[in-house]
């Protein structure tokens, strides 16, 4: 009954983080490109500019509304469904937590106000800044729940009090400066604006196939490329420190993503495809590249990375070693109990081994005493130390096989524009508007390997998963579980509606201004060639 309330708990926790990440990549991404083109707006005068910069802002407007409401669910939880992993480390996750409601209910959410209200009430370069401030202020909200979610994976800067069975606080200097934090959140951030830069491309792409809205159409495909290939290019770049940043941090998620059953010599190769058996410890038909998961995980040619067999022996160490944590932990706790004094040979005893205490907790699925825990359960915890490996290694796989094409496409996009007088071929801009929701299966797949490589932690190490769930009914999980779904699904069937309809819309704001500068620069352009946004196939 347990384990179904733990699985029941992540299935709902998962189905509302993902469902919130639908709208945090483009409120990311989407932010910066408005406040870009108010920028050219504001040195430009030209008001083709200020009209895009609001006809974006507005689809920015509707998916930063929806993103804050399903973020406040999603935190609700903690306390609903995980109500021990809140009280166990509460006095560190909560107060990045707590920045990042200040930044997105506080500075994000007011300069969002100025932003939409602010056209005729402040000065060109007054609004100018209000823009940066939302897209700064959407960038620090994602730091502060990605510093968060860093020290999940990296439990730096605290430690555990056996005084007060909780984890506290000990230097907030390293859980901001976490390594696995800022490697987190200058993945997902380029991330996002590559999903944003695809959205415009996209968009447009469309107007341009539609013959509406031209000049907005090219312009926008113009920064969106530019922008798009530079992010694409970054995610490459900064995907290879996280990749780097999991080789010190979290080995066994690493090793399952690559299905590395073995240390193999170095410099380890990286595994193109294949088929991962987790039952035989073996992939089948695996074609691999030399050298290329050796550089990554350990920027070397000389440095083995651990395969899954010889991290599983490591970790029955671990254990043992937790197990005699454990024993001195209740050593101190029966002190207190009985209002004597704890022995320092106890206290001595769990300082020297309370870094493998989690290790020991992982023995509660078998038997309520870790102490009594038998050999084999002993080897039955370490194996679960394995998260599912054939889920891993391909949502990694088909992540990256995306980024790929991003880069290829705002690529040529990008190429188009500069060189070809931003004239492109129908084939292009329909792979363009079919490629619109690419970016958001990367970025979903994404979390899915951050997340479900970590398992069976949810704080890496320290705390396992099945110890974190609040004591509900399954009946309750299912009765909330339907109704965070239904609820879910009307949204997005709002958010859909009316993007589409405003994207059908199209730009109707300071519409004769801008056709009356329109039509001046189109009769100082008559004389160029190529004036089609669409390349017509030579005969």
């Amino acid at each position: 009954m347990e384990i179904g309330l733990v699985e029941l708990s992540r299935l709902q926790f998962a189905m509302t983080a993902l469902y919130h990440f639908l709208f945090v990549p483009l409120t990311l991404g989407l932010s910066v490109l408005v406040a870009i083109m108010e920028t050219v707006y504001v040195m430009t005068n030209r008001p083709i500019w200020r009209q895009m910069t609001k006809f974006w802002g507005t689809l920015f407007g509707i998916n930063f509304v929806l993103g804050v409401a399903t973020g406040i669910t999603m935190e609700f939880q903690f306390g609903m469904n995980w109500s021990y992993y809140s009280h166990y480390v509460g006095d560190v996750f909560g107060a990045p937590l707590a920045m990042e409601g200040l930044m997105a209910f506080f500075m994000e959410a007011t300069f969002v106000g100025l932003f939409f209200f602010g056209w005729d009430k402040l000065s060109k370069v007054g609004h100018l800044v209000v823009a940066w401030l939302v897209a700064i202020g959407s960038n620090f909200s994602a730091l502060w729940i990605l510093i968060a979610n860093g020290w999940m994976v990296n439990p730096v800067g605290a430690e555990f009090n056996p005084e007060t069975m909780r984890m506290e606080m000990t230097s907030f200097f390293e859980v901001i400066f976490n390594e696995a934090a800022q490697a987190k959140f200058v993945h997902t951030v380029s991330a996002g604006y590559v999903t944003a830069a695809l959205f415009v491309l996209g968009v447009s792409s469309w107007y341009l196939l539609k013959g509406r809205h031209i000049d907005l159409a090219r312009r926008s495909i113009a920064v969106a490329s530019a922008f798009g290939l530079a992010s694409a290019l970054s995610v490459v770049v900064l995907g290879d420190e996280s990749g780097y940043s999991a080789s010190q941090t979290q080995k066994m998620k690493l090793a399952s993503i690559e299905a590395m059953w073995e240390t193999e010599p170095a410099p380890a190769a990286f595994t193109l495809i294949g088929i991962p058996d987790q039952e035989a410890r073996e992939t089948h038909y695996a074609i691999h590249i030399p050298y290329v998961m050796g550089l990554i995980g350990t920027r070397s040619l000389n440095e083995e990375i651990p395969g899954i067999a010889q991290l599983v022996e490591e970790n029955v160490d671990r254990i043992r070693r937790g197990i005699i944590a454990y024993d001195a932990l209740m050593q101190v706790r029966e002190a207190r109990t009985n209002g004597e004094e704890i022995p320092s040979e106890s206290r001595f005893v769990f300082q020297q081994n309370s870094v493998d205490l989690g290790y020991a907790f992982l023995l509660k699925r078998y038997v309520d005493d870790p102490r009594e825990a038998t050999e084999e359960q002993i080897q039955m915890a370490a194996d679960d130390t394995v998260p599912r490996v054939f889920p891993l290694f391909y949502a990694f796989r088909i992540m990256v096989a995306l980024g790929f094409t991003f880069i290829l496409l705002t690529g040529y996009f990008f190429w188009r524009t500069s060189f070809r007088h931003m004239s492109y071929p129908r084939w292009a801009l329909w792979t363009a508007v079919v490629w619109i929701p690419m970016p958001w299966i990367a970025a979903e797949l994404g979390w899915f390997v951050a997340e479900f490589g970590r398992q069976p932690w949810t704080v890496d190490g320290m705390l396992p998963t099945a110890l974190s769930a609040s004591h509900l009914s399954v009946s309750d999980l299912l009765l909330t579980l339907a109704g965070f779904t239904l609820f879910y699904t009307v949204l997005f069937v709002i958010e859909m509606s009316l993007m589409v309809k405003y994207i059908r819309k199209g730009p109707y704001q300071d519409v004769d201004e801008t056709d009356a500068w329109q039509q001046r620069h189109r009769a100082r352009l008559s004389t160029r060639r190529n004036q089609s946004p669409i390349a017509e196939p030579a005969e």
